[in-house]
């Protein structure tokens, strides 16, 4: 990794150099995503906060990316996979209009056709290869997240005057509030809004969830008392792994009472606030959230609170999570670290499939609502931002599907009826 100073190549563009640890594409410490002569790369500053760029062919920053990525990473407070998602998009963006000669700055009205090209270019292929049953290169989830990047990044330009505010009608219809939920319409005066004018429709499909047996079986396979906390944290607390992965200690209040501590909430619980955080963990929601906690998971707490501080490297880190059987002993997990756990547990284990960490934060926003709760204490237990990300753990199990079709009457039950 070397220190250096990142300049544009575009005079007057961006005239002040920022000094950043620069991941080079020959600096094997960082992943480095590339298409074609376009890079994405990971900046990171001397506070320690990271973002993603793009880099040009003379490996320094595109000047209109940088300065949007930027933007989303500290002024919007957004997350720095956002970035990265980011940057990639625009990666791709930017090839389609060099292969098909058009300005980036006259794209915003052909986007119907980087759509098509989207689904049929391969990484390596500048020309999309359509035949007839060609399986799609990328699907449609993968091409929404490209298409709301790319419309992100020319409503920055119009406000920076890069780009004509026509191209915000090229990008979106003003429609009604006809279409919106009824929750979310106005009560008297019509509600209008925005609309992306290009999406590829995505077929809803009933969220995927760990069972209550791979759940147990995770926990069989378990050889320490920190890998149970881990499972148990994710699977009983439904915490995302950079959630978890970003706990401090001062996060878990565990006793009764934690008035003493300045906390008014009674009972077990642990708090989810984002940070910055030197393992690159962070909370998705901008906003604090309150987790109540049961007692398996404060006594699979303590049993890991007794093996920790067997390790004299963990005992003063601040971060719950830590390195205890291999270097740096004591340095707080990674989010990827716990991936890499689950999947060794789900082989230890004999699983069919790995179990990711959001498979075990599925199964608990699943049980929870099979257990009773209101789509409100769902949504506050997930803190999900919006009420329809809740909405689809009110599938019901194929087996609570076949157990009420059992509960209807066959012909012999109505002729006893019929008979008393």
């Amino acid at each position: 990794m070397s220190t250096c100073s990142v300049n544009s190549p575009v005079p007057g563009r961006w005239s002040s150099p920022i000094w950043t640890t620069c991941c080079r594409p020959c600096c094997h410490n960082a992943p480095v995503f590339s298409e074609g002569q376009l890079r994405v790369f990971a900046v990171r500053l001397p506070s320690g906060e990271r973002y993603w760029t793009v880099l040009g062919t003379d490996l320094r920053p595109v000047v209109e990316a940088d300065e949007f990525l930027r933007h989303v990473r500290f002024a919007r407070d957004g997350a720095e996979n956002t970035t990265h998602t980011y940057a990639g998009a625009l990666v791709l963006f930017w090839r389609w209009c060099e292969v098909t000669g058009r300005p980036w700055t006259l794209a915003a009205g052909h986007l119907g056709m980087f759509i098509l090209w989207l689904r049929h270019a391969g990484p390596a292929d500048d020309v999309a290869h359509c035949t007839p049953g060609a399986e799609p290169v990328r699907g449609p989830r993968r091409i929404n997240t490209v298409l709301a990047a790319v419309r992100e990044f020319l409503k920055h330009q119009v406000t920076a005057g890069r780009l004509s505010p026509a191209a915000l009608a090229q990008l979106y219809e003003i429609c009604d509030g006809r279409e919106l939920p009824i929750e979310a319409r106005g009560e008297v005066t019509p509600r209008y809004y925005a609309k992306a004018r290009h999406r590829v429709p995505e077929t809803t499909r009933p969220v995927d969830r760990a069972s209550d047996q791979e759940v147990l079986a995770l926990l069989r396979a378990c050889r320490s008392a920190r890998d149970r906390f881990v499972v148990l944290l994710l699977a009983r607390g439904g915490l995302r792994r950079s959630e978890a992965a970003g706990l401090r200690r001062q996060d878990l209040h565990l006793l009764p009472e934690s008035t003493g501590l300045g906390c008014p909430v009674r009972g077990p619980h642990l708090h989810v606030i984002r940070r910055v955080n030197a393992n690159g963990a962070w909370a998705k929601s901008k906003k604090a959230g309150v987790v109540p906690v049961d007692f398996l998971l404060v006594q699979a707490h303590d049993a890991y609170v007794l093996e920790r501080d067997d390790v004299a490297a963990a005992r003063g880190s601040d971060f719950v999570l830590v390195n205890l059987f291999k270097d740096p002993l004591g340095r707080p997990m990674r989010p990827g670290a716990l991936n890499e756990l689950l999947e060794r547990l789900s082989v230890r284990a004999g699983l069919d499939r790995v179990v990711h960490p959001h498979l075990l934060r599925h199964a608990f926003g699943g049980s929870v609502m099979e257990a009773g709760a209101t789509l409100d204490e769902t949504q506050a237990l997930l803190r999900h931002a919006a009420v329809s990300s809740t909405q689809v753990y009110l599938h019901p199990s194929p087996d609570r599907l076949r157990a009420a079709v059992e509960r209807v009457a066959v012909g012999r039950d109505l002729d006893a009826g019929a008979d008393r």
